[in-house]
C-alpha cells in the first residue's frame, strides 16, 4: 500500500495530519532524549563509580520502574498531579490555592516526565554496564593528569561510554515512538495516535497504512544507529577492576536524595497510590466480570507463549544446524517484529487478512455460507500480530540456552546412529528445558503488558486486562483502573526481578 498510494490520502495526510504529527513526535523525541540522558548516565555513574549510603540498594531498584508499563505510570501521575488530585488539594491546603500549579491534562511536561520515568532504566543499564568494564587504570591516569572526580567523568568515563549509551538512548527513542496508551492518556497526538484515529475514528484503513509504512522507515533507521552503535563497542579495559570514589560531605548525601527522588517518582510512588486505590474500590470491582478479563489476559498470554516459543525453538534449531548467511538474515527478519510499534503490527496483520478473508468469502458465496468476517476480528489474527511482535523475545532466551551446547554433544549422537528430529528430541530439549521456560514465561508477560494490538484487533467485547485500563482511563477512572494496572505490574516484576538477579551476578568489575 506504501508503494501503491493514493492521491486522495496523501493529500489529506499532507494537509491535517502530518505536519502536526511529525512536529509532536520528533519534538517528544528529543526532549525525553535529553532527559533520559540526564537522569540515566549521572544515576549509573553513581551506582557503579561511586560509594554513598544506600548504593547497593538503588543499583537494583532503580531498574524497577521496567516493571510500570508506560500507560499505568501516565494515569497514575494523571490522578496525582490534576486539579482534584492529592497534589493540588494538598497545596490548597496549604496555601488557600493551586491556580499556579501546572495543568497536567494534555501537557507536554506531564508526557515526557512519564516517558523518562519510563524508559529511562534502558540508558541507566547500559551506561552502568559501560561503567563497570572501565576499569581503574583509566580513572588513576585521570586523577594522576590532576582531574578531579566530576572532570574525569566528562574527560574519560563519558567518553569511553559513549557506544553504549548510544544503545540505551536508541531503545528509549524506539519506545517513545511505539508507545501507544501513555500518548493517548496526554491526549498528545503522535504518529501512533494519529495511526489509531485514522483506523478507528476515520475508518480509513488507507491511511492507517500509509503511517505505518512511514513509521516503519523511522523505525528502521533506529535499529540500524543501535545496531551501529552495538558495533562500535570495541574499545575496553582488558583488565578492569573495581574502582570507586568516596564520596564526602554533602555530596554523598545529594547522591542519595537524587537517587531516591528518582525511584521515588518512578515506582515507589506510583505503587504505593495503585495500591491505595486498588483498596479502595476492590470490593466492587473483583466480581465476575473482572475474572473474565484476567481469564481473556492469561489465555491470550499463554497461546502467544507457546506459539512464540515453538517458533523460537524452530528458528534456534534450524540456524543451527545451517549457518549460512541466508539461514541468519532469514532469522533476523523473522525476530524483527519486536522492533516494530504494536500498532503498525496491528494494521500489517490486519489488511492482509481482511484481503483473505474477502477472497474466502467470495469462494463460498455459491455456497450460501454468508459472514462478516471469517479470520478478520478474531483471535487467530490477534495471536498472529503478537505472536509476530513477541517471537523475538522467546528466541533470544531459547538461542542463548542453545549456544551452550556444544558441537561435540551433537557429534556424540551422531555417532550413535541419532538423526536430526532424534538429537533434538533426545539432546536439545532436555538440555533447552530451563530457557524454554525462560522464553515462554518472558512472553507471557509482554503479552499482559501489550495494549496496542489487544485493542485494535480482539474481537468486539472481548478485554483484557490492558484493553479495561485503557477504556477505565480514557474515562478518567483512575481508582477503578488502579486494580487490572495493579496485576499486570505486579506480574510485569517478575523479569526485572530476574534481570536483576542476572545483573548482581554479574561481578561489579564486570568481568
Amino acid at each position: 500500500m506504501a508503494l501503491t498510494p493514493q492521491p486522495e490520502i496523501w493529500q489529506h495526510l499532507w494537509n491535517h495530519v502530518l505536519p502536526r504529527v511529525l512536529a509532536n513526535t520528533l519534538l517528544l523525541m528529543l526532549i525525553v532524549s535529553i532527559v533520559v540522558l540526564a537522569v540515566g548516565v549521572p544515576l549509573a555513574w553513581l551506582t557503579a563509580m561511586c560509594d554513598f549510603p544506600g548504593r547497593k540498594f538503588f543499583a537494583w531498584a532503580l531498574v524497577l520502574p521496567l516493571a510500570i508499563p508506560a500507560y499505568v505510570l501516565a494515569f497514575v501521575q494523571m490522578g496525582l498531579f490534576e486539579y482534584a488530585g492529592p497534589v493540588q488539594s494538598f497545596l490548597r491546603d496549604i496555601f488557600g490555592s493551586s491556580r499556579w500549579f501546572p495543568d497536567i491534562r494534555g501537557s507536554l511536561w506531564g508526557l515526557v516526565m512519564v516517558l523518562v520515568m519510563a524508559f529511562y532504566p534502558y540508558v541507566y543499564l547500559m551506561a552502568r554496564s559501560a561503567f563497570l568494564t572501565q576499569g581503574h587504570r583509566s580513572m588513576e591516569a585521570a586523577q594522576a593528569l590532576g582531574y578531579s572526580p566530576v572532570a574525569a567523568f566528562f574527560k574519560v568515563g563519558l567518553p569511553l561510554a559513549r557506544p553504549w549509551i548510544g544503545a540505551g538512548l536508541a531503545l528509549v527513542l524506539m519506545e517513545v515512538l511505539a508507545d501507544f496508551g501513555a500518548i493517548a492518556v496526554f491526549n498528545f497526538d503522535t504518529f501512533t495516535t494519529a495511526l489509531y484515529k485514522s483506523w478507528f475514528d476515520l475508518h480509513n484503513i488507507g491511511a492507517a497504512a500509509q503511517l505505518a509504512a512511514m513509521l516503519v522507515l523511522v523505525v528502521t533507521l533506529l535499529l540500524a544507529a543501535e545496531q551501529r552503535s552495538r558495533s562500535a563497542q570495541r574499545f575496553h579495559v582488558s583488565n578492569p577492576q573495581q574502582y570507586r570514589v568516596v564520596l564526602k560531605g554533602g555530596s554523598r548525601w545529594l547522591a542519595f536524595a537524587l537517587c531516591l527522588l528518582i525511584f521515588s517518582a518512578a515506582f515507589a510512588v506510583p505503587m504505593v497510590q495503585m495500591v491505595a486505590w486498588s483498596l479502595s474500590v476492590w470490593q466492587e470491582d473483583l466480581n465476575s466480570d473482572y475474572w473474565g478479563y484476567a481469564w481473556n489476559t492469561l489465555s491470550l498470554a499463554l497461546m502467544t507463549a507457546a506459539i512464540a516459543t515453538v517458533l523460537a525453538l524452530m528458528l534456534s534449531w534450524i540456524r543451527r544446524r545451517y549457518a549460512d548467511g541466508l539461514t541468519s538474515w532469514t532469522v533476523r527478519l523473522a525476530v524483527l517484529g519486536y522492533a516494530m510499534p504494536g500498532v503498525v503490527l496491528a494494521v500489517g496483520v490486519f489488511v492482509p487478512i481482511a484481503w483473505l478473508d474477502a477472497w474466502l468469502m467470495a469462494l463460498l458465496e455459491p455456497w450460501g455460507v454468508q459472514s462478516l468476517g471469517i479470520i478478520k476480528g478474531s483471535l487467530a489474527g490477534m495471536l498472529l500480530a503478537l505472536a509476530a511482535r513477541f517471537l523475538a523475545v522467546a528466541y533470544n532466551a531459547t538461542d542463548a540456552a542453545m549456544q551452550r551446547i556444544t558441537r561435540s554433544q551433537e557429534e556424540a549422537c551422531a555417532s550413535l546412529g541419532l538423526g536430526p528430529w532424534q538429537t533434538l528430541r533426545r539432546l536439545h530439549l532436555p538440555l533447552l528445558r530451563t530457557g524454554l521456560l525462560s522464553a515462554f514465561l518472558m512472553v507471557v508477560v509482554d503479552v499482559m503488558k501489550e495494549m496496542p494490538i489487544t485493542l485494535m484487533m480482539r474481537q468486539f467485547g472481548w478485554d483484557t486486562l490492558a484493553v479495561r485500563v485503557f477504556q477505565l482511563t480514557s474515562e478518567s477512572m483512575w481508582d477503578q483502573a488502579a486494580l487490572p494496572a495493579l496485576a499486570i505490574v505486579l506480574v510485569g516484576l517478575l523479569p526485572v526481578i530476574l534481570l536483576v538477579l542476572q545483573t548482581e551476578k554479574t561481578p561489579s568489575s564486570g568481568g
